[in-house]
């Protein structure tokens, strides 16, 4: 995936130190007007020596023993959950290794992906040549992976539930990378003999935590210094956004709406449905500057509300974030028409929808690994003079 720059005007902030094995530059825009300023991360000697202990997420951990490296995952929301340990061997080696602990050769030469969060690493890795199978393509615009599908170098795996075995094993992947709070069809899977991997990214609170997952992946895939440079970059970029943010706030005079309300969801069946206020949306929003409306709820998950609910807390809400695919103009008077009473919201009348539509751009095979670029965009419409030569990539206020 091509790495998006952020043109920024940076008032505060210290440059993170960079952790990581790989000795990358980054060009990011300076402070004092936009012009390119080379950051080198440091460079480390005998990089396999070093565990990988995540700054952010809190999903994974590696650790070297002898012989191989211990991959431990687990679900970042339950800490009572169980773990999944896999001895990551290199090729041609036959360490000894604890029982119950599943044994990858490494580097991961080929791999199926159930997810677009899974997709997301390895095409910022430049590694879609890796992916052999996959399972929905709906939402899919990579055209690597489009020419890959079309080709057949890539396949279909069927969708969850009713994976299809034969194909499976005739791809013969090196590894499933499953999604472990989808369990339909995996029992089947594991008779395959095929080494199933859980990722766990999509549990991770915070955008950060979510984007190091790259990581792991680049812990598989023998790219650890490309996914640590990777990483680095769009932590460095994330936090001077953040900053850039929180001093505006910290200086405002009060006499303005300096952290504006932000709604999220939509009606479905009768039901809203949005995320708590613990979540990895929530977070954004608070880094970008604006209270979500359910700032108060310990949730990390999804939130099913009656519209009452949502009326009695949020219809003065200065905005409302949307994300769906709409086939054809999504305006304001489409969404009125699917209920009347969303005309009452202030965000309908003020002309605060903050919206993303996903039939037109790469949500999900690229957002996981740009959380920068989404925080960009919500600043732009927070607090458009904070970021003012940035141009939205995926959400946009709807005019």
């Amino acid at each position: 995936m091509a790495q998006r720059y952020l043109t920024l005007l940076v008032a505060a902030g210290t440059l993170l130190g960079l952790a990581g094995c790989a000795g990358g530059r980054s060009k990011v825009a300076d402070a004092a007007g936009g012009s390119s300023a080379a950051i080198s991360s440091p460079s480390i000697e005998n990089c396999d020596s070093l565990n990988v202990n995540p700054r952010h997420a809190t999903g994974f951990e590696v650790e070297r023993r002898e012989g191989y490296r211990l991959l431990t995952l687990h679900d970042p929301q339950e800490e009572s959950g169980g773990v999944s340990s896999f001895a990551l061997v290199p090729r041609g080696t036959s360490p000894e290794i604890p029982a119950g602990v599943e044994r990858v050769e490494v580097p991961v030469r080929s791999v199926i992906c159930m997810t677009s969060l899974q997709l997301s690493n390895l095409i910022a890795l430049g590694r879609t040549d890796a992916v052999v199978g996959i399972t929905s393509t709906r939402h899919l615009r990579n055209a690597d992976m489009q020419a890959r599908i079309a080709d057949g170098r890539t396949r279909r795996i069927g969708i969850e539930g009713n994976f299809d075995p034969e194909v499976i094993m005739g791809i013969d992947p090196d590894l499933i990378i499953i999604s472990p709070y989808k369990r339909g069809g995996y029992d089947n899977l594991r008779q395959v003999g095929i080494p199933l991997l859980p990722h766990f990214g999509y549990q991770e609170t915070t955008p950060l935590g979510q984007a190091e997952w790259i990581k792991c992946v680049g812990e598989l895939l023998g790219q650890r210094a490309e996914a640590d440079t990777i990483f680095a970059g769009i932590e460095r970029r994330y936090e001077r956004l953040r900053a850039l943010a929180d001093t505006h706030l910290r200086a405002g005079d009060g006499t303005t709406e300096v952290r504006p309300t932000v709604l999220s969801g939509e009606l479905r069946g009768g039901n809203w449905y949005a995320v708590g206020g613990e979540s990895y949306l929530a977070r954004l929003f608070r880094d970008a500057g604006a209270d979500y409306f359910l700032a108060g709820d310990t949730r990390a998950g999804g939130v099913t509300l009656d519209f009452e609910s949502v009326y009695a807390g949020a219809s003065g809400a200065r905005y409302w974030r949307i994300l769906n695919s709409f086939d054809g103009t999504f305006s304001y008077d489409a969404l009125r028409r699917e209920d009347a009473r969303y005309a009452d919201f202030r965000a309908w009348r003020e002309r605060g929808i903050v919206y993303c539509n996903m039939s037109e751009v790469p949500f999900y095979e690229a957002t996981p690994v740009e959380p920068d670029v989404v925080l960009a965009d919500f600043i732009k419409v927070f607090h458009p003079e904070l970021v003012p030569d940035h141009e939205p990539v995926y959400y946009k206020l709807l005019r």
